[in-house]
């Protein structure tokens, strides 16, 4: 479901270029979780964006579904990441004027896939039937968490990446929504790409890879 092949990228500063990846290369197959680990500022939101299409590599080539990403302009990115991919910020980014319902099924009606039944089984499995009315000011943290995760599953991407899902949450509902995500993302066979600096978390997926110097081990 995702391939990344030697991927590299650096960033310019007035001190010159930074290297953040130096041939990082990585492969996921549909239905596998892989948790992506380092310290700090080693580059794994960097490669999280990369193979989301947010960002390109400055060399190598990711591949998300078969399709080679290099190959499309930002509007047929847009569109793979609309049809293909479900992304879980840390910062949640919830649209505030929306209700936490329309939240749930905005990607879903965006890609054309919105499924009441499935849409349900989402909120109910979330515990958010009782919060279906309200707005992301009137959750909590790891409400408006909850819902990030709803929205991303909604439209049954193929690839989910998630970054720092838990990182704002405490200890006790980290670890609730972690299994909640891991459940809904077994249940539709999408591979997980997810991001953390808990080694705890990342023991519970199925492989673990870490970043170090720009390359992956």
């Amino acid at each position: 479901m995702l391939e990344i092949a030697e991927a590299w990228k650096s960033y310019p500063t007035a001190e010159g270029a930074v290297a953040v990846l130096n041939g990082a290369s990585l492969g996921l197959a549909a239905g596998e979780s892989l948790a992506l680990t380092g310290e700090s500022g080693s580059g794994k939101s960097t490669l999280l964006h990369l193979a989301g299409g947010l960002d390109r590599p400055d060399r190598g080539e990711i591949t998300v579904g078969g399709t080679a990403l290099s190959t499309l302009g930002d509007a047929g990115l847009a569109a793979l990441r609309r049809d293909r991919i479900g992304i879980v910020f840390q910062q949640f980014n919830l649209i505030p004027s929306l209700s936490v319902a329309a939240n749930l099924s905005f990607q879903a009606r965006l890609a054309g896939r919105h499924d009441p039944e499935w849409w349900r089984h989402l909120a109910s499995g979330l515990g958010l039937e009782g919060l279906l009315h309200r707005y992301p000011d009137e959750l909590s943290g790891g409400q408006q968490q909850r819902v990030a995760i709803g929205r991303a599953l909604a439209g049954r991407p193929g690839l989910i990446l998630a970054d720092e899902p838990t990182g704002n949450l405490d200890e006790a509902t980290g670890a609730a929504v972690l299994a909640l995500m891991l459940a809904l993302v077994a249940e539709t066979g999408a591979a997980l790409l997810m991001v953390t600096h808990s080694e705890r978390l990342a023991a519970r997926l199925d492989r673990r890879l870490h970043l170090r110097a720009g390359r992956l081990a």
